[in-house]
């Protein structure tokens, strides 16, 4: 099969990525579930020739990135079909290639089921807000569907900094201004610092990766602007410990000080295989107040889940635990699920019917 025929085949399925890797049929995944595209087996040859036709597809994609590097990621377009999220890679000596599907268009909030409280979110003016889970649960789609509503909702100059670009904004009530990593700036560290000297009002970072990257995020939210992104961490607590632990021990005390005043809300998320197929997803939303700062501030943040639960009382936070214990009783997961995906599973144990 031709790589066109692939990538159609694949979106016709419904899938949500594509996995070309020598010794195996193409598999797409469906619903959470690995389908294979194609009969046949891939040899070494077959996936070099696709992953070759997938960089022709990219057009200003060198393909030396990928031999001299050992992997690459970056983004295409299919016309009047959709984009795709490549990242190949080498492995055993053969190349080897996985795909995320992406619409054209941005995603409806409702349709992929972000709740009311994560898109308020968006209406904060400064700060720093965090989306977090593991790969492949959702958060360039949370991303850019707050960004998205920031963009009908005011005027203002918003930054994209992504590696790739996944979805394309257009401009709106704001100016938005999409950089991509590697193509228009070496790394995420350096084009958020000239970011910095762009007039933005809001910047949206694909992801933290590293010491010098949390750094120059803290300072932009330091200095007056709302900054988004992302990290791949599962609940609040975990976030906040793993960007104090990027730090020197020297450091990490101001650090903390640093997070506890820019910090104003982490949403984790993750999608959980649904009882009739498929797969729903389930959020955590910690807002900071001024007990979570405190926490922050003083190391304390094994006591961020208590402060959780009480803040849903007022509707301010939500807690994954009792949205997986929500899911189970409404009949959309099983139980067996909802306590292999819960924060605390022996708490959310005791809360289930027997």
């Amino acid at each position: 099969m031709e790589l066109r025929e692939i990538l159609e085949k694949t979106r016709a399925m419904g899938g949500s990525d594509i996995f070309i890797i020598p010794g195996s049929p193409v598999m797409a995944k469906v619903n959470g579930c690995l389908k294979p595209v194609a009969e046949e087996r891939a040899l070494p040859a077959d996936t070099e020739r696709l992953i070759r036709q997938t960089y022709e597809l990219a057009r200003e994609r060198d393909m030396r990135l990928l031999m001299e590097n050992g992997d690459d990621d970056f983004s295409f377009s299919l016309e009047r079909m959709c984009r795709f999220r490549c990242n190949a890679y080498q492995q055993r000596g053969t190349l080897a290639a996985s795909y995320r599907v992406v619409a054209f268009g941005l995603p409806d909030p409702d349709a992929v089921h972000i709740p009311p409280l994560v898109m308020e979110l968006a209406e904060k003016r400064n700060g720093m807000i965090l989306v977090t889970g593991p790969a492949g649960s959702g958060k360039s789609t949370t991303l850019a569907c707050m960004v998205d509503r920031i963009n009908a909702t005011r005027a203002g100059h918003i930054i994209t900094i992504e590696d790739p670009i996944e979805y394309l904004h257009q401009h709106r009530m704001s100016l938005v201004s999409q950089r991509e990593v590697p193509n228009d700036a070496p790394t995420f560290a350096r084009a958020l610092r000239a970011a910095l000297r762009q007039a933005p009002d809001v910047i949206m970072l694909g992801e933290m990766r590293d010491h010098e990257t949390m750094q120059t995020a803290i300072t932009a939210a330091e200095t007056g602007h709302l900054l988004l992104s992302s990290l791949h961490t599962i609940g609040a607590a975990k976030t906040i410990d793993r960007i104090v632990d990027a730090f020197p021990a020297n450091q990490q005390g101001q650090v903390r000080i640093q997070l506890s005043m820019v910090l104003r809300a982490v949403i984790s998320q993750r999608l959980v295989p649904a009882r009739e197929g498929g797969q729903v997803p389930v959020f955590e939303v910690m807002t900071v107040n001024s007990a979570i700062q405190n926490m922050i501030r003083d190391g304390k943040t094994h006591q961020i889940d208590n402060v959780i639960y009480s803040g849903m009382a007022d509707r301010t936070m939500l807690s994954m635990d009792n949205e997986l214990l929500r899911l189970f009783k409404e009949g959309r997961i099983t139980k067996e699920n909802a306590l292999l995906y819960a924060i605390n599973p022996d708490a959310l144990r005791k809360r289930l019917p027997m």
